[in-house]
């Protein structure tokens, strides 16, 4: 009589697949500042950036009482490390992917340690109170988590991007938001062109705001491209967006033209000239639209990007 391969008592045998092991995130800004998790994490004492972060995740893991694993990505060291944390504070490089299925089982892994729903949120109440650094540095490490994790021309990784490129134009970080901006335009353009327009004009409200010569002329004319672009399609269905593609084109034919000799009693006509060159047509720069979040949220919320 042949012997069953099935054991009778399976309460000794290994467990087939291990449960991963929770996943945290981390982030350091060019200017030192640190995010583990969504969270802006204080730099008390002479802590660098890479102890603070050890610190924190080791709190998760002694509080799981399980390693936890971590992706850090340093934009000042230029640099991606996937770490492994214990509860004892140690710690080991792990690869890619390592203590993660693969497919969709990852995915989904993943996103429940990383809900960008709450991301978003804190965002928000950030700079509704007017603390637009904090605001801006949590942008930017939601951004760079979800570039790497999905691709750049993800819908979320899109939206993301053009969260921290508003949150950079509230701050006056204009060069930055132009380029964050022109990137999501960029995209844009190349894969819905629909929904490019209202991008492109971000994009333009931010380089309006711009000084520097050499930028204005190298992002103007990638705008004018785009405006160009988007007219010859026939999407260009608002007044101020033809408005705002004859602003690029005049701005860029004007920064060209050798400048006029300096006046000494400017007429107001030519100071509110000045003046315009840097403001949208309707004077306000067009804020991301509220189904920017639909992606994160069915919720809606109005307060931030109501804001004047």
């Amino acid at each position: 009589m042949p012997q069953s391969l099935t054991p009778r008592d399976t309460g000794n045998l290994p467990a087939l697949v291990a449960p991963p092991p929770i996943r945290l995130d981390a982030y350091v800004a060019e200017d030192g500042s640190t995010v583990v998790n969504g969270h802006l994490v204080q730099m008390g004492g002479v802590r660098s950036s890479n102890e603070a972060i050890l610190d924190a995740i080791a709190m998760f893991a002694r509080t799981l009482g399980a390693p936890v694993a971590a992706t850090l990505i340093d934009r000042r060291a230029r640099q991606i490390a996937r770490l492994r944390v214990y509860p004892d504070g140690s710690s080991r490089t792990i690869a890619e992917g390592e203590d993660l299925p693969p497919g969709l089982e990852r995915t989904t892994a993943e996103e429940e340690s990383f809900p960008p729903l709450a991301r978003v949120e804190r965002i928000i109440q950030h700079a509704q109170r007017n603390e637009l650094h904090t605001a801006f540095v949590l942008a930017s490490a939601l951004r760079e988590h979800l570039t790497l994790r999905r691709g750049a021309e993800d819908e979320l990784s899109l939206e993301a991007r053009a969260i921290e490129a508003y949150m950079a134009y509230l701050r006056g970080d204009y060069l930055i938001s132009t380029t964050l901006a022109l990137t999501v335009a960029r995209i844009r353009c190349g894969t819905d062109l629909n929904r490019a327009v209202p991008e492109v004009a971000r994009a333009t409200a931010a380089w309006q705001r711009l000084q520097d010569k050499s930028q204005v002329a190298t992002r103007g004319q990638e705008l004018l491209h785009m405006w160009e672009r988007l007219s010859a399609e026939g999407l260009l269905h608002e007044p101020s967006h033809h408005a705002m593609a004859h602003t690029v084109r005049d701005r860029i034919r004007r920064s060209a033209q050798p400048p006029e000799k300096p006046v000494s009693d400017p007429t107001p006509t030519a100071a509110l000239t000045t003046t315009q060159d840097h403001i949208t047509p309707d004077g306000k720069h067009p804020k991301p639209a509220r189904k920017l979040l639909q992606r994160f949220s069915k919720r809606t919320t109005p307060a931030l990007w109501n804001r004047d």
